[in-house]
């Protein structure tokens, strides 16, 4: 897409967030926008599926004459190969465009938008797929007071967002356009940067997403698996895919059930397989759903300074057990780290995002920093990134990047706090900030007052204290006053000064005035 392209989607895209606006919070007009884009994706795929296996007979999916015999034989027939081949099936007068268009016309819809996206989770059921599409449009409630006092005014105001989205070209059939993910990733942030805390905890800023994808993808064109443990919207693993020809499969765990669907529908709508993605819902420490998986790539923004059972039957768990401590309940930052340690594979790479505290905090924090420097070896690198990048806090954070199989002991400090540029509300990584960023953690040069190779011995001398300036120079000296000159030019301006006093006496006693000097 043309950068004019995408402003033109993202207005008409603003212009439906807007027809919802005011009738509820931003967070909850997003499930019901988001849930529509995805049943018309499902829908643009299922119709062009459709035709191109019909297309030997001469005849449309949508020509298909419903209820008689000859037409449910071949839907019969292309509802299995449809599930099969995308997981799903939908019939001709279920696609998005015989819905909206019949609301268009001031049909009554409801209750067969209600009908249709049961029919497309119950159409999974017994299927390799039923588990991707579980309860996957629970959170789009077609039945709440908010959209409208009566039937007919949430009708109304349903017919009118779905006919928005029916004027959206998607352009599926385009191999070299994302229009869909582009407006899936745009409203995605629009929402979380306008409702701050509450939305923003299922996004990490784009800008952050493409280093943490950049580091884990260093040297490599493919990989075999990336998993995220807090994945939110599923975002940050679509921006590790983007950074190689291909991943295999994609791995993630996600607490917050509303969340959990965006993330299934977020893969499914950047044609992600329902092969080749298993997301879980659950709390990630306290119930992980991927025992005993290695992943090659894996990369984290977890919420910051969690709380955490820290119960101490976790010692005998293998992801804490070796350390010998376990994270303060109050702030799960290093559980966190100690979880995906247990899942890095051996040739993989980590990357994730930690408040600045995670750097220096002491007690049990301190002595599992030791243990993974002194002991494994495994932190690669540290980067402090600017304050105020991410949406609902302004504290300063960090990515810590670990690898298994290290060919060097030193450690990467970069000091990129003030790599960013303003905007109203929030700072931002520009595209040279990303690569400048990038390029220190790639090339490992030392950089005066912004990147450091530290010996172990180094880190070990300050206590295994990782705080960035204990490491990184940023002191800039003042220049240095030349006295001398200062005073000749203090003497130069009392020279001026006495024929300036001059000429003010000159002019009051012309005008008959006492002078001031």
């Amino acid at each position: 897409m043309t950068d004019e392209q995408k402003r033109k989607l993202e207005q008409k895209l603003w212009d439906i967030a807007n027809t919802l606006r005011g009738k509820m919070g931003a967070d909850e007009f997003r499930d019901y926008i988001l849930g529509f884009i995805f049943y018309k994706y499902l829908s643009e795929r299922m119709h062009g599926y459709a035709d191109r296996i019909l297309g030997d007979d001469g005849m449309a999916y949508t020509d298909i004459p419903e209820g008689t015999p000859q037409g449910e034989e071949f839907l019969s027939a292309v509802r299995d190969a449809s599930l099969e081949a995308l997981g799903y099936f939908l019939r001709p007068s279920e696609l998005f465009t015989a819905i909206a268009r019949r609301g268009a016309e001031w049909a009554f819809i409801l209750g067969d938008l209600k009908t249709i996206l049961n029919n497309i989770e119950r159409s999974t059921m017994g299927t390799e797929s039923e588990e991707d599409f579980d309860h996957l449009f629970e959170d789009l409630d077609l039945s709440s007071t908010k959209l409208g006092r009566t039937e007919e005014a949430k009708n109304e105001l349903i017919s009118r967002v779905l006919t928005h989205l029916d004027a959206i070209d998607f352009a599926l059939d385009d191999a070299d356009s994302d229009v869909l993910g582009d407006a899936y990733e745009y409203l995605i942030g629009q929402f979380a940067s306008g409702a701050g805390k509450k939305a923003g905890e299922f996004y990490t800023p784009q800008e952050v997403s493409t280093i943490l994808a950049r580091i884990v993808t260093t040297g490599k064109t493919r990989l075999r698996s990336v998993y995220d443990p807090t994945c939110g919207s599923g975002s940050l693993l679509l921006r590790v895919a983007r950074e190689v020809a291909q991943v295999d499969d994609f791995f993630g765990q996600e607490m917050n059930r509303t969340t959990y669907n965006l993330a299934r529908m977020n893969m499914i709508l950047h044609g992600v397989s329902y092969r080749n993605f298993n997301l879980r819902q659950e709390d990630t420490l306290e119930h992980p759903q991927h025992e005993g998986q290695l992943f090659e790539a894996i990369v984290a923004n977890p919420p910051f300074s969690a709380k955490w059972s820290a119960r101490p039957l976790f010692l005998t768990d293998d992801r804490f057990a070796q350390y010998g401590r376990l994270a303060p309940a109050s702030k799960a930052d290093f559980a966190f780290v100690q979880h995906m340690l247990a899942h890095l594979d051996d040739n993989g790479a980590m990357a994730v995002v930690l408040p600045h505290g995670a750097l220096f905090r002491g007690g049990a924090e301190g002595a599992i920093r030791e243990f993974i420097i002194r002991e494994k070896n495994w932190l690669d690198a540290v980067i402090g990134l600017p304050a105020n990048i991410f949406y609902g806090t302004g504290i300063p954070t960090c990515i810590m990047v670990f690898k298994k199989c290290r060919e060097t002991e030193d450690v990467l400090f970069v000091d990129a706090s003030n790599c960013f540029e303003k905007a109203t509300n929030q700072n931002y990584l520009g595209a040279r900030d990303i690569d400048r960023i990038v390029k220190a953690f790639r090339s490992r040069e030392e950089e005066p007052r912004f990147s450091h190779k530290a010996s172990r011995e180094e880190i070990a001398a300050n206590g295994w204290n990782l705080n960035i300036p204990r490491y990184v120079e940023t002191f800039e000296a003042e220049p240095e006053i030349d006295l001398t000159a200062v005073v000749a030019g203090i003497r130069q301006i009392d020279a001026e000064m006495v024929g300036i006093d001059a000429r003010i006496r000159a002019f009051c006693a012309e005008l008959g005035l006492e002078a001031p000097v």
